[in-house]
């Protein structure tokens, strides 16, 4: 059924598109005039034009050179042993004279206090500065020096960072000079600055051949190719075919006829992409149980017809009126949503995304319109999410105005990231157009959702609330034979869907589902406790395990009852598996205090076990109910022992085992129960009796 499908689909998809892949070509001869304006079909580089652009860009990389880190190191190193080295002099010659005291002797020469300078300095510097440059610098007072050296080595390192060639030496230190001429130090530290700079700056950048070929070899890599993209005009009609032209036309393929089978094959592998895509997802809906041959028919059904609609739409749609924002696309992930499953409907919509990139691609093989495809994806993204607790026809317009918002948002978003100018009137056609696309695609999901209902049996959620009508004969048949059973039913059909939508499950489906589970105690409404309404129990008279028989067959009724009225197979699997596997206790410990050789099988259900978390929570609402409402006094307290007992004997016995249910969906049920029944079995206040006189 699948790989039929499958086959199908593959087959649609390719024949659709063929001609969107297929190049027209043409049989010119060199320097006649074209009959018609040729197109480039598809985007190619021009080889010949870019080696051309490459070799000019190469020639044009300037040379790199290298900083020696360590020169500009070494260099502020000597400004800096200079300065303090002074410093360190006059500290050492101020001391001294503290020490002799009131002695008189000959003040030191400034000669003398070079030469005491010079033996505390570095031999490079030594023989760098001069002695009446150093005796200059010894005599700036020390606030100025210490300003200057501040200034100076800022000026000088950033020289130095910047790279000084050999051939640009003297335009450096002329260019420190500057900065020290113009700055507000003193005129002497000026000068004495100015002198020193000459030794400061020197040569710290060299060529580097390594750099200069990586920068070229980057140079050339970062040439943009010269390409001829598809669309481009290539010779308008009328015009000469000279050598240059045809060499175009040649290079785009347009006089080759062989080269129409390459395209072909890969629209082929891209077809071959998608019908795996939708192979896997329907086996993944096959192994959870979701797909029949029903099921399977409505997405062969939906995906041609969607398919079939955006090629009509394409064939009016060109790059000027840009149609295809009216194109109903969410139509299709409305449908799948509705009818198969949600997960499907967003497999389906990202590949009716990618088909629709290819069949708007204005025939130009090789082309994807990245636009349509946007498009298409969040128009459908937006009716999935927007379509949710689906209570009548009215939510499909809901989701249409959510679409449509998506779908303005998409349109304006692609207007202003465009280099076009829009005037504002040009604007609302796109607009209205995004939003008419909305409104048919909810349009056409309402008139089309009752097709498939009742062709193929699938149910929606429409289909639900027409099951959940207190008309419905099966449920006026369960009022009426069994009122204490119908109660119970309304009571679990508010707790199960309050619980399934904590945890994100299908309350509608939880709610509808719970009305029917014990359809199958009309058959032997008495022996039911709900409704032995003033009589005695009828099980005080027969032994455990006759009434272990009749209790235990009321899922099986019920399920034969639902099948033989046709109800959709949610509804049957989920009376079949309320009770799933699990023990009649009452009853089982009532024959064992009797005979201790009784078999606990004869007293479980024979299941299945629930297999989805529909069935699971109305499983343990199911339990729940009944038991609260035996208590005479329910409590707040009393209340939550039971739900956590009621979930944890499950849990404990297996019963979830077989559904994709979790611990904390579990807890989040567990404290939605908690709230919901302690909203209805809420304590009441007792009135006083008026006495009698």
């Amino acid at each position: 059924m699948i790989t039929t499908a499958t086959l199908i689909l593959g087959l649609f998809f390719f024949l659709i598109m063929m001609d969107n892949v297929q190049t027209e070509t043409y049989e010119i001869e060199r320097f006649s005039r074209a009959k018609e304006t040729i197109r480039s079909p598809v985007t190619i580089e021009n080889k010949q034009e870019t080696e051309r652009k490459t070799r000019e860009t190469v020639q044009a990389v300037e040379d790199r050179y290298n900083i020696d880190q360590e020169i500009t190191d070494e260099q502020i190193a000597y400004i800096t042993e200079i300065f303090d080295a002074i410093t360190k002099l006059e500290e050492e010659l101020k001391t001294s004279e503290q020490n002799k005291g009131d002695k008189e002797t000959a003040p030191i020469s400034e000669q003398e206090k070079v030469q005491q300078l010079k033996q505390i300095l570095s031999a490079d510097i030594q023989k760098g500065v001069s002695d009446d440059l150093l005796s200059q610098l010894i005599q700036v007072p020390k606030e100025e020096r210490d300003e200057g050296k501040a200034f100076f080595l800022d000026v000088v390192s950033d020289t130095l960072n910047n790279g000084v060639r050999t051939e640009n030496t003297q335009s450096a230190i002329s260019n420190v000079q500057q900065e020290i001429k113009y700055s507000d130090l003193d005129a002497d530290m000026k000068e004495v600055l100015t002198r020193l700079s000459e030794f400061a700056v020197v040569e710290n950048s060299f060529f580097d051949v390594d750099k200069t070929s990586t920068a070229r070899k980057e140079a050339a890599s970062n040439v943009e190719p010269v390409v001829i993209r598809a669309g481009e005009i290539i010779v308008r009609e009328g015009q000469v075919i000279t050598n240059e032209v045809y060499e175009k036309l040649d290079l785009v393929g347009v006089l080759d006829k062989e080269r129409n089978f390459v395209p072909g094959i890969g629209l082929a592998l891209l077809v071959l992409l998608i019908a795996s895509a939708i192979a896997h997802e329907m086996n993944w809906l096959s192994k959870k149980d979701r797909l029949d041959m029903a099921k399977t028919i409505a997405i062969v059904v939906i995906s041609m017809m969607t398919i079939a609609l955006m090629k009509i739409v394409s064939i009016y749609t060109t790059q000027v009126n840009q149609l295809f924002y009216i194109m109903p696309i969410a139509t299709g992930a409305l449908l799948m949503k509705q009818l198969i499953h949600e997960r499907s409907a967003v497999i389906f919509s990202t590949l009716f995304a990618i088909l629709g990139s290819v069949i708007f691609n204005h025939q130009i093989p090789g082309s994807l319109n990245v636009e349509v495809g946007i498009y298409f994806m969040l128009s459908q993204l937006a009716a999935i999410f927007f379509l949710r607790n689906v209570k009548d026809r009215l939510a499909l317009m809901k989701a249409g105005v959510g679409i449509a918002m998506v779908n303005i948002m998409t349109v304006l978003l692609f207007i202003f990231l465009s280099f076009e100018k829009y005037a504002l009137g040009d604007m609302w056609i796109p607009l209205s157009f995004a939003a008419a696309s909305a409104f048919l695609s909810a349009v056409l999901t309402i008139g089309l959702l009752p097709y498939f209902e009742a062709a193929l049996g699938i149910l929606s959620d429409i289909k639900l609330l027409q099951l959940s009508s207190p008309n419905h004969p099966l449920l006026k048949k369960l009022l009426t034979e069994a009122p204490g059973t119908y109660h119970h039913s309304v009571m679990v059909a508010n707790l199960s869907e309050a619980a399934c939508e904590s945890v994100g499950a299908n309350g509608l489906l939880a709610r509808v589902g719970a009305y029917y589970h014990d359809l199958g105690k009309t058959v032997r409404p008495h022996y039911f406790i709900e409704n032995q309404l003033a009589i005695r129990n009828p099980h005080d008279f027969i032994e455990p395990k006759e009434s272990a028989k009749i209790i235990i067959s009321h899922p099986y009724d019920g399920a034969e009852m639902l099948k033989k009225h046709r109800l959709p197979k949610e509804i049957i699997d989920i009376a079949k598996q309320h009770h799933g596997t699990s023990l009649l206790k009452y009853f089982y410990f009532k024959d064992k205090e009797q005979n201790d050789d009784v078999e606990e099988a004869i007293y479980r259900y024979p299941g299945p076990k629930p297999q989805t978390k529909e069935a699971a929570i109305i499983s343990i609402c199911d339990s729940v109910e009944a038991a609260v409402r035996s208590l005479q006094e329910p409590t707040e307290q009393k209340i939550e022992e039971i739900v956590a007992s009621i979930i944890e004997d499950k849990l404990i016995d297996g019963q979830f085992n077989e559904c994709p249910i979790t611990l904390q969906e579990l807890n989040k049920i567990q404290q939605t129960t908690c709230s919901t029944v302690k909203g209805i079995f809420h304590s009441r206040i007792q009135y006083p009796m008026k006495e009698a006189k």
